[in-house]
Parts: C-alpha cells; structure tokens; sequence
C-alpha cells in the first residue's frame, strides 16, 4: 500500500464535525477506540471521511480475519440480494442456514456426531450454549474464570470478569455463577504448572459449588479482552478430564478465538481437546453479524421443540457472507497465513522486551498477539496510562490498535489475515516507534522529577 503515512490532520475536520454529531445523538456508554469516522475499507486499510489511509490491526475487533470487503464474501452477499434477504429459518426454511450448519459441524474438533445452532452474535452463541447444557444436564450452575469476557447480555455479563466498564450499575446479575482463576502464567502463581493451575477447578467444588449442581465450565482457550493471555499447554486437557471425572460439559468460548485467527480454525485444536460445544462468531461471518453453537448432538438435541429460536437468527446474507469466507480460508491458505504473522509478530516484539522493560510480556498464538506493558518488571503494576498513550500514538501514525486486559496494559493485534508482509512490517513499526515514544517521554519524565528534587 502507498500512502499510509501521508495524512492531514487527526483527526481531520469531517471526522471532528461527525464526532460532534456522534456525541449529540448517541449514548456516552458506547466507547470509541479512536476519533475517525471510516469511508471505505478494503483488505487491511481503512480510509477515513478526511481521506486519510490507516493499517487496520484491530479488524472490527476480530470480525475480520478474511479482510475488508472480501472479494468472495461480497460477491456471495451480491447474489443473495437478488433472492431474498430475511425469511426466518424458524417459519421457512433456505438452504444456506443447512449448508453452513453442515460445514461447521465438519470443522469443530471432535469425532462425534454434532449439530449446529446459528444465531446473531457471539452474545447469544453463549447464552444459548448455557441453555442447551442446563437442558441437557439437568443441573443449573455455570463455572466460569477470573479475567474471562462472555458478552453484555445479562447472563454473559454474569460470565464475564471485569467489572468496569462492563458490569458496574447493571446488576443484580444471574446466579448459579462460579468463578475461578484462569491459567495466566505471567500474572498468576510464579512458576505454577498446569496441574496447579487447573487444581483451582477441584477446590471451587470443595468450596464453593458442588460438582453434581454444575452443568458446564465455560472457557476461551485463548482470553480475549482479558489480555490475549495464552494458558500451559496441558491446562485444557486437565481441565477437560476434571470435567469428564463429574459428567460436566465444557464449553469453549471462541467467538474471538475461532475461525483461523490462532493459525487453527479453532484454538481448542491448539490444546488437544474435544469441547462438547463450542460457541463462535466475529468472523464466522466475514464482516456481517453471525453467531453459531456447534456441539454433541446428543447435547444440542436436548431443548424440545420450539426453546430454541431468534427471528433473525442464521440471515440469509450472513449464512452465505460466512459460507464465502470459509471458502476463503481454505483456498488462500489463512490458516497458515495466520501462523507466519505469529511468527513475524513475536521475533520482532521479542526485540522490543529485551529492549524496553517497559514491555513486560510477549503473547502470541498465531495471529492472535499481544503486548502487556508494565512500569515494572518486578511488580508487574499495570502501565494503563502508558498504554493508552501507545494506542494514541498509533493512530497518529497510521495504524489503528486497540487494547486489552482487566489492567487495560495489554496492546492486542487482531489484523486481517490477508495482510500483507510489508504492510505489517510497518504497522509494527509503527508500534516500536510509539514504544520508543512513550519510554522516552517516561525517562525524560523521570530524570526531570530527580533533578527537581
């Protein structure tokens, strides 16, 4: 791409009058990464309303691992215009709804037989997951874990861990609810092993629920806005086994996680396990909102007819945009793709740690990458302000990031998989500039504080 680093000012006028529109007509609740209004985008750039160009590392948070406007998604959207665009699956059935349930029910891992539910979000792909495994199990807890996020519905709000901004004023929230600390080696018990950390599991059900009233664990493989914090290779499969000892299903949460962005279609394979269901969505759907529960078919047999439902549940446009993009995965090699931007990512952000202490740890699992930053390597306090300062930094120069992590110190790269070396070779220049930034500006800080006192 040319031209990334040209731009006027930022945010540039047509952008500073929408976002003075923005604030008369929308909700202080909704949060914006950054204050550009976007024109167009394709692959991985966007182009502002002031004509400005950006690397685009944050992908509709995730929902783009196929790229802007993908030429076979949009095409595949083109063809089902001229046919219909809403029937409800649930009172006429289309072909697309089937066509995608089967090609899911292929990719989950697990050699069983499965079934697929298609829904609207990742949102309700969760809620509907607790309702299938209540349903089948007869029991009515939910385990879930420290620095998890599940959605902003009432019961993934339940499921999710952080309290601001998501939780605080919105409660009482659901009960049944369980949590646990999750395997995060870099913040958890200091050389804990697999086995320690999944010990956490047993003790909940000595302490706080017994295993027999619990119908599922609810798990990301990887986190996701907790910090792209990737667990011990064993903790899954231990966890599983835990699960299995009980007859607890497990339920891996990839809505982030899922559809190539680990270098697998799903980050469970990364761990060897075989989830009883597995919710997924972002970009299942190539740039369209889709969500989908695929699991056991024994399991997701278990709602009679008529408890499961959503009017526009499985879109037309949305199953065939998903259908298209698939396709695009298999064919162009993203999965592989997915693992070499991993690869490129860490060799370069291990330089940046041995370089800046202010970069505390490196994560990466395939393309799902990660910074966490911190003030100090022994304390490991959050740099939040730091952070904030590195993302601000960033889309000064031309690339939008966003950030992560219960602290909000965590830097997550979720760039289209269709990008380009070159162009993510200067996007993560771009961040090794910020870091110089901020770390400079932190000394200079520093050294001006002793020389006052």
């Amino acid at each position: 791409m040319k031209n990334i680093q040209i731009r006027t000012e930022i945010p540039g006028p047509k952008s500073r009058a929408l976002m003075a529109r923005r604030e008369a007509a929308v909700p202080r609740g909704l949060y914006h990464a950054t204050p550009l209004f976007a024109a167009k985008a394709e692959g991985a750039v966007i182009e502002d309303v002031d004509g400005n160009r950006f690397l685009d590392f944050a992908g509709g948070i995730g929902c783009l691992n196929v790229g802007h406007c993908a030429p076979r998604v949009v095409a595949a959207i083109r063809e089902q215009l001229e046919k219909y665009l809403h029937l409800c699956f649930g009172v006429t059935p289309y072909e697309g709804y089937v066509a995608l349930a089967e090609r899911l029910n292929a990719l989950a891992p697990g050699r069983f037989l499965k079934k697929t539910l298609i829904l609207n979000t990742g949102a309700e792909a969760v809620e509907n997951a607790v309702k299938i495994a209540r349903a089948y199990t007869k029991r009515p807890a939910i385990v879930c874990f420290e620095d998890a996020f599940h959605g902003r519905t009432l019961l993934t709000m339940s499921l999710t861990s952080k309290t601001h901004p998501y939780k605080a004023g919105f409660g009482p929230f659901v009960s049944d609810v369980y949590r646990i600390p999750y395997a995060y080696p870099y913040r958890g018990e200091r050389a804990a092993t697999a086995e320690r950390f999944a010990h956490h599991l047993e003790d909940a059900f000595k302490r706080v629920v017994a295993p027999e009233s619990v119908a599922a664990v609810i798990a990301e493989p990887v986190l996701g806005e907790g910090g792209f914090v990737v667990p011990p290779p064993d903790y899954f499969r231990l966890v599983h086994e835990i699960c299995r000892k009980h007859d607890i299903l497990l339920i891996a949460d990839e809505v982030q996680s899922g559809i190539a962005r680990t270098g697998k279609w799903f980050a469970s394979e990364h761990f060897g396990i075989e989830p009883d269901l597995i919710t997924m969505a972002k970009s299942l759907g190539g740039g369209l909102p889709i969500g989908a529960v695929t699991g056991r078919a024994e399991i997701m047999n278990a709602p009679e007819v008529g408890g499961l439902g959503s009017t526009f549940a499985g879109n037309p446009l949305s199953c065939v945009a998903a259908l298209a993009a698939i396709e695009m995965i298999e064919k162009e090699g993203l999965l592989a793709r997915s693992a070499a931007i991993g690869r490129r990512f860490e060799e370069r952000a291990r330089g940046w740690q041995k370089k800046w202490s202010l970069v505390g740890d490196v994560r990466s699992l395939g393309g799902m990458c990660a910074i966490e930053l911190v003030r100090s390597t022994e304390t490991l306090e959050p740099a939040d302000t730091e952070t904030k300062e590195v993302a601000h930094y960033c889309y000064e120069h031309g690339l939008i990031t966003i950030t992560a992590g219960t602290y909000n110190n965590v830097i997550r790269i979720l760039t289209p998989l269709v990008i380009t070396d070159p162009q993510l070779d200067e996007g993560l220049g771009v961040i090794e500039a910020a870091l110089a930034s901020v770390t400079g500006h932190k000394n200079a800080a520093l050294s001006h504080g002793s020389l006052s006192a």
